[in-house]
């Protein structure tokens, strides 16, 4: 099964739209609420990303039996230190991103921590692609 979302940056009422929906289906499909909850912090934490970094952004959500792959595309600045910003607590969100409590450094390694397999590729001034797996069984 594959869903996909539109993200656009800068809407943060819309913020957590694509990870409620991607949970709503593990939990129709009878999932585990441990991978579940594994599923939707790194996918929420990639969505916000989106929203706080990039100009706009594409997530795609493949569920099959065996696994979750999140695949998220964004056309934005790109991160021209993928090293630094995996360090937990380094973050380059702007003062306005920090004050609507987002930007606390600690999205890509939440990702990290809650995915089987994570991926990061980013190109500055042109966008980053973060691959996500989780393993269901």
């Amino acid at each position: 099964m594959d869903l996909s979302f539109n993200i656009q940056g800068g809407d943060f009422t819309s913020a957590g739209t694509a990870s409620s929906q991607v949970r709503r289906t593990l939990k129709e499909l009878g999932v585990d609420a441990s991978v579940i909850k594994r599923v939707v912090v790194a996918l929420y934490e990639a969505e916000v990303n989106i929203v706080a970094h990039a100009y706009k952004g594409e997530i795609v959500a493949q569920i099959s039996p065996e696994r979750v792959f999140l695949k998220l595309t964004d056309e934005g600045p790109g991160i021209p230190d993928i090293e630094k910003a995996m360090t937990p607590g380094y973050s380059t969100a702007s003062q306005e991103v920090r004050e609507m409590g987002f930007g606390a450094g600690m999205g890509l390694p939440n990702i990290c921590k809650n995915a089987d397999v994570f991926n990061l590729h980013s190109v500055p001034n042109k966008g980053t692609t973060v691959e996500i797996t989780i393993q269901i069984s």
